[in-house]
């Protein structure tokens, strides 16, 4: 950045020169949500800048009744600037010192104040963003329980959270990123409790982040903080429920909130974080852990299933004579690998098209699909029953996963297994297996091993893992985020 663009130009004494400021930098007078509203105050000038539709026009107006009525209560005086100050009747109020400070404040939905040789400018938080109300995350659904889900604003969100942890030491650090969309990004944690060193990190890789904009905010932040490459497993875990962050807050993990996204980013986590739901702690532990062994059956299936159904096609051998059944009944024309992958693809097709279908014709759109798929692909000798019952189950597998990116990075795995069996057969299960394994150890997010706690073993973490246990008896946290204080209970 050259030295002219670091430069920092002060609130001048003459209003005429703030105003020409704000029409060079900001393009005041050529974007119509741009303003200035000019009153006299005490034989001074008082300019209020604003943008239309990020500010509360009933505060403006307030604030503006309470500035000229100093006309009929106030004599004049040298120190027009403390008596506005003292009628500016709002919260946070603070002083910006350069234009640049209240050009960018003003850009983010608050009002600046400029007194005629005041020499700063009063800053005031009137911000009104647009949006929609707390409600519930379509992807994280539970049966009983809250129901007052994330939005895009990130103070609606941080209301939400403090609501729920309500401990002095609840910490939110404001970072900002984007030289052009000047994006707010909050740090939340617990001060006596999240490891220091992961605050540290987390804020200096934010800070180090050097782009115009982050449109797709939370994705592009996981993807600078974490440098995920190519590597298809979700390294961080995305939650659009208020209460399972502030759980996660409590139990020693940083909170990475991105204004304009209705989910905010947990870190550090591991594969198993991604495998919970919050439908299990709204039950009993014993419906709870069974739900839990459900779920995981349900993403096993949906990564392993076809593989091995194809290694018993190819090699029936492999199968009991109780489990003969197994298999195709009849022979096809079509390889069945053929089979599986255009089924599969098929699903995909599915998938995408119920995302970008109008609701009122979705229900419409899956009878279609499951007329032509499931009974005239099977009767004209495309596909075999089996594959689709297979496939079927596999489809409905990913479906139980709560994370959407897990549930992604499950399926090409599942593609990259039936591809060495379809090879190698045995031995390409063998490998497929080998390299998923290996891969999966290797990973690091934010120094924490991906397959913690069972690599390396933990017992009774893992325990934890397999076993949803009450909430009295989780008395210490998680020791892979390295917490402060480990005890739950004071």
């Amino acid at each position: 950045m050259s030295a002219q663009k670091q430069e920092k130009t002060n609130v001048f004494l003459d209003p005429s020169k703030n105003e020409a400021y704000f029409k060079k930098r900001v393009g005041m007078g050529e974007s119509f949500d741009l303003g200035v509203r000019k009153v006299f105050i005490l034989g001074h000038e008082v300019q209020l800048y604003y943008v239309n539709g990020l500010c509360d026009t009933q505060y403006i107006i307030h604030l503006l009744r309470e500035l000229v009525h100093l006309n009929d209560k106030e004599k004049e005086s040298g120190e027009v600037e403390d008596i506005v100050e003292n009628r500016l009747l709002n919260q946070q109020v603070s002083k910006a010192e350069t234009l640049d400070e209240a050009v960018d404040q003003v850009l983010s939905g608050l009002v600046a104040i400029i007194v005629e040789d005041a020499g700063f400018a009063f800053i005031i938080d009137v911000r009104s963003y647009p949006g929609r109300t707390p409600e519930e995350p379509d992807t994280e659904k539970v049966v009983r329980g809250a129901r007052d889900g994330l939005v895009e604003n990130i103070i609606v969100n941080t209301a939400l959270i403090r609501r729920r942890i309500r401990d002095e030491r609840l910490r939110y650090k404001m970072l900002h990123i984007g030289e052009r969309s000047k994006t707010d990004i909050c740090l939340c944690y617990l001060e006596d409790v999240a490891d220091p060193d992961l605050v540290e990190v987390l804020k200096k890789e934010i800070e180090d982040v050097k782009i115009d904009g982050l449109p797709m905010s939370d994705k592009s932040v996981e993807e600078f903080l974490v440098g995920q490459g190519y590597n298809p497993f979700p390294l961080v875990r995305f939650t659009e429920r208020a209460d399972v962050a502030a759980s996660h807050i409590l139990e020693g993990h940083v909170i990475v909130i991105v204004d304009t996204s209705p989910s905010v980013i947990i870190t550090p986590t591991t594969l198993f974080h991604h495998v919970q739901h919050a439908e299990e702690y709204r039950q009993t532990p014993a419906v709870g852990t069974f739900l839990r062994w459900v779920r995981f059956f349900g993403i096993l299936a949906s990564t392993f299933l076809l593989p091995l159904w194809l290694l018993f096609v190819i090699h029936p051998s492999l199968l009991p004579d109780n489990l003969s059944f197994i298999g195709l009944n009849k022979d096809t024309h079509i390889p069945i690998i053929m089979q599986i992958f255009l089924a599969d693809l098929g699903v995909e097709f599915l998938r995408m098209a119920a995302i970008h279908t109008p609701t009122a014709l979705s229900t419409a759109m899956g009878l279609i699909a499951a007329v032509l798929i499931g009974d005239i692909a099977i009767n004209v000798g495309l596909f075999s029953p089996e594959v689709i019952l297979y496939v079927s189950l596999s489809a409905i597998g990913a479906y139980t996963t709560p994370s959407y990116e897990l549930s992604l990075a499950n399926k090409m795995v599942k593609l990259f297994m039936l591809i060495l069996v379809a090879l190698f057969k045995v031995e390409g299960f063998v490998i497929g297996l080998t390299i998923l394994t290996i891969v999966m150890t290797s990973i690091r997010s934010l120094r924490t091993p991906y397959l913690w706690p069972l690599l390396p073993f933990n017992g009774k973490a893992f325990w934890h893992v397999l076993v949803r246990t009450s909430v009295p008896g989780g008395k210490v946290r998680p020791s892979i985020v390295h917490p402060r204080n480990r005890s739950r209970q004071p």
